[in-house]
């Protein structure tokens, strides 16, 4: 190719990475791609990422004021609109309508070093109930209720964290994180954390490809539960997890997984120390937990391509995935498991999913404050330590569907319907089953 030519596919490189706002790498692709078609030579490509971060570099610092260590920002962030009801076969039960919305919106900067450190707020609404708790936000939802006369509504820090990526190699890359983050933990269900919850502490993760079909990985973490002025015996939650992702072929992956968490001092966790959200686990009638919450848990997951599929374009996943914890600080009710489907995977224009889950949290498997928020059943008489009505966490079993479709690449569709039910009846023969159903409008941004 003439000379000219690479430079004017160079100019137009450089000229695409300074329109992008917030990205210094845009342009990678586009130089793989033109290495791929022979346009450019590897020594050339090189060159040309090295121009184009330094011109990059320099119109950011012009157009935005920021220092010459920021290398760049992204805004990013979500709004999810709901209308929910809850249903029940039993006249002494008040059927439940409401209407609520989701917002979130980050701002992450790119630093040198390999240094990001992001800002996330989210709506919500005070824990522990309409008067609020002195501790903020619910810890598992970012859902506020349209109501109250058209009263101001909150909004809470949901994420703010540094991370260093300490380690960056072409098999290996491994990450520190400290303060309110993305929870770093993976799970095919939400047993054992509600995907709203952003954990507070240290993580580390170590990821490390093997080759191009495999992949392992492991993460670490503390975090802190509650800091107690009157006492020493604070209470933390410790976990490991280590995880094999596999590519058999292009169109067969599987995942696996184990991981041991550890609830530590977790008679601290008071319903008056911390928002008391969940129910299910044995407590005293003061509202201390009886037993300890130190499981061993593990996933496994299989998803398959399908060439083709009828109102689907492209590959069509279908998904297959389990998994299964114990909680050897229990000597009963101390076991949970669940079991799913996923056909597709909405999130781009004209692509949908549907999504079924089986679900059973014994009461004493895990820590009733952690799991899914939406799965909750309904207690005839408080429990010891808690309050009657419908309630999630633990000592729950059911059913959930999901169905979703993406009319745009911004905008996702979609309905769920839970059927649960409580393990263990308060009273017993009493009744508990729920059906609750909400229809969501999210759009991203």
């Amino acid at each position: 190719m003439h000379i000219r030519h690479k430079i004017l596919m160079a100019g137009l490189v450089g000229l695409m990475s300074l329109t992008v706002s917030g990205y210094s790498q845009a342009s990678d692709p586009l130089i793989d791609k033109l290495v791929e078609k022979g346009i450019l030579t590897v020594k050339e490509a090189n060159t040309l990422r090295e121009e184009t971060d330094k011109g990059f570099q320099q119109a950011f610092q012009v157009k935005t004021g920021m220092p010459d260590w920021v290398k760049g920002w992204r805004l990013n962030g979500d709004f999810r609109g709901r209308y929910e009801g809850f249903f029940r076969n039993d006249p002494s039960f008040v059927d439940r309508n409401r209407f609520r919305y989701r917002l979130r919106a980050g701002l992450t900067f790119d630093l040198l070093e390999d240094i990001e450190v992001g800002i996330r707020v989210a709506s919500g609404e005070p824990a522990g109930g309409p008067i609020g708790f002195t501790g903020g936000g619910d810890p598992v939802s970012g859902n506020t209720t349209l109501g109250n006369n058209g009263s101001k509504k909150f909004m809470y820090l949901d994420m703010v964290y540094a991370k260093w990526v300490g380690l960056k190699t072409a098999d290996t890359t491994g990450t520190i994180t400290f303060g309110k983050m993305e929870n770093p933990f993976e799970f095919p269900s939400t047993m054992v954390f509600d995907k709203d919850y952003t954990p507070e502490g240290l993580a580390f993760d170590l990821s490390y490809n093997l080759n191009e079909k495999h992949n392992f990985k492991f993460v670490g973490a503390g975090f802190v539960l509650d800091e107690a002025g009157g006492t020493s015996r604070d209470a933390y939650m410790l976990g490991v997890q280590a995880r094999w992702n596999a590519a058999w072929k292009e169109n067969l992956t599987t995942t696996l997984g184990v991981a041991s968490l550890n609830v530590l001092n977790p008679q601290t966790l008071t319903t008056a120390a911390v928002p008391n959200q969940g129910a299910g686990n044995t407590r005293t009638a003061g509202g201390s937990l009886v037993n300890n919450y130190q499981p061993i848990y593990t996933d496994a997951g299989i998803t398959w391509k399908k060439e083709s599929f009828p109102f689907y374009t492209g590959a069509f996943p279908i998904t297959l995935s389990g998994d299964y914890m114990y909680n050897p600080g229990a000597q009963q009710d101390n076991q949970g498991y669940s079991i799913g489907l996923t056909l597709g995977k909405s999130g781009k224009k004209g692509l949908w999913d549907f999504n079924y889950r089986w679900t059973e949290l014994q009461a004493d498997a895990w820590y009733e404050e952690f799991p899914e928020s939406d799965f909750g059943a309904v207690y005839a008489a408080a429990p010891a330590g808690g309050a009657a009505g419908y309630q999630y966490g633990a000592n729950i079993r059911g059913h959930w569907f999901k169905l979703g479709y993406s009319p745009t690449d911004s905008v996702t569709l979609s309905v769920a319907y839970f059927l649960t039910e409580l393990i263990s009846e308060n009273t017993p023969g009493s009744g508990s089953s729920v059906g609750r159903i909400q229809v969501d409008a999210v759009v991203k941004f």
